[in-house]
């Protein structure tokens, strides 16, 4: 059990992380509005630009504390940036005005860019044959945070929208303290690497797509279906608190709910569904299906309704696995790897713009002077870009293989 304390406290970290993104976003709306003196339209907007700033710290970080971690060691950097997350959500938990709030969620996306720091532990104490499995394991907590943390962010927000911030606080000292007694080092000293910026450039893997062919075209339509996707994270708060007037203890469960639904997908669904339509159809039904759901989302008239809508929500998040698998199948063997990093990048451009975008597009639509009324147009815009991802698709499977039907398997 001792050899194995090292792994669980990566695994639990992982979790950690994202039960601190969960907490914050079923009172985040409140605190901002608390703090802005707005209303929840305006309030979108800044929780936009705070999810941007989130991200944008996140891409550039990542790469960044990772090469630190080959560097200086895995330990440290993991246990001062749980430390410094822990003080991080103090400082929004006493957040006075915007701006505290805004320097907070700097500080959070850097101490929270650890899963290359993470995964780099994790493959120092796995074996070769084991690697991929215990990947899927971080995989696996960070979903599972994801679940716990709006659950338990709802609940405490009932008391105040200050509380959950207080709560991952203690967490965060708590790990950092048990990490510090009972993670060891990995990185034996005659294996450390001199820091190299160049190493740690986050557009370095964009840069090799054009040796792929068709790859470009693809990446682009991996980058609009993940930008449209991403309109669930970036609105979902605001949305709900407009249309529905939720409480946090509501979002929370909504958030939770979705949650555990997206788990049930991407754990099982996803084995059974792409073996038996192939990639390109999962593909292509995946995006179908979203451009349906955002149109009926947006016109939804009950909480109902909104329940009832979640497993299609959900599975149309089968597109994602299905694209990148047919990348995958441009690729050699050896550019596996390279091919990772082009999705990390990707994933992270689509985090930057989505939240500013459809956040910007809420508050169009719901304040007073709006041409028309109608809180779920970013469902709307999300809508458009599927359809226009799907049918780039189509015209590049036409191309590359001469028929919309799967890649030749």
């Amino acid at each position: 059990m001792k050899a194995r304390l090292p792994f669980i406290f990566i695994i639990i970290t992982m979790m950690l992380n994202s039960i601190g993104i969960g907490l914050i976003l079923p009172v985040m709306p409140n605190l901002i509005a608390e703090l802005t003196g707005g209303s929840i339209s305006s309030a979108a907007l800044w929780g936009g630009v705070l999810a941007t700033t989130y991200a944008v710290m996140q891409f550039f970080m990542g790469p960044t504390l990772g090469n630190l971690s080959d560097r200086f060691g895995r330990r440290p950097v993991l246990l001062i940036s749980l430390v410094a997350m822990g003080f991080d959500y103090i400082l929004l938990s006493l957040a006075g005005t915007i701006w505290w709030l805004f320097a907070g969620r700097v500080i959070a996306g850097i101490t929270g860019a650890t899963f290359s720091t993470a995964s780099a532990y994790i493959a120092d104490i796995s074996a070769p044959e084991k690697r991929a499995a215990n990947f899927g394991l971080i995989g696996a907590a960070f979903g599972a945070g994801f679940i716990i943390g709006p659950a338990i962010g709802g609940f405490l927000g009932e008391i105040g929208p200050r509380v959950p911030f207080m709560a991952a606080a203690v967490v965060a000292f708590a790990n950092a303290t048990l990490g510090y007694f009972i993670l060891p080092e990995t990185l034996a000293k005659s294996k450390r690497r001199t820091f190299d910026w160049g190493r740690a450039n986050p557009l370095g893997a964009l840069i090799s797509i054009r040796k792929i062919p068709h790859l470009t075209s693809l990446v682009v339509v991996f980058l609009i279906f993940t930008i449209s996707h991403q309109v669930y994270p970036s609105i979902w708060s605001y949305y709900t608190i407009e249309r529905f007037d939720f409480s946090p203890k509501m979002i929370g469960a909504s958030l939770a709910t979705f949650g555990f639904f997206m788990a049930l997908v991407q754990g099982g669904l996803i084995r059974t569904i792409i073996p038996k339509l192939g990639e390109m159809r999962t593909a292509m039904w995946g995006m179908g299906l979203n451009f349906v759901v955002f149109i009926l989302v947006a016109f939804l008239g009950e909480v109902w309704m909104l329940f009832a809508l979640m497993p299609l929500m959900t599975l149309g998040a089968v597109a994602g696995p299905a694209l990148q698998g047919i990348m995958s199948r441009l690729v050699d063997d050896n550019a596996q790897g390279e091919l990772q990093g082009i999705f990390a990048s990707v994933t992270g451009i689509a985090l930057i713009l989505s939240p500013i975008t459809m956040t910007s597009i809420f508050k169009y639509f719901t304040t007073s002077d709006a041409p028309y009324y109608l809180p779920g147009a970013p469902f709307l815009a999300a809508s458009v870009l599927e359809i226009s991802a799907m049918v780039l698709l189509f015209m590049i499977a036409k191309r590359i293989w001469g028929t919309s039907a799967k890649p030749a398997e």
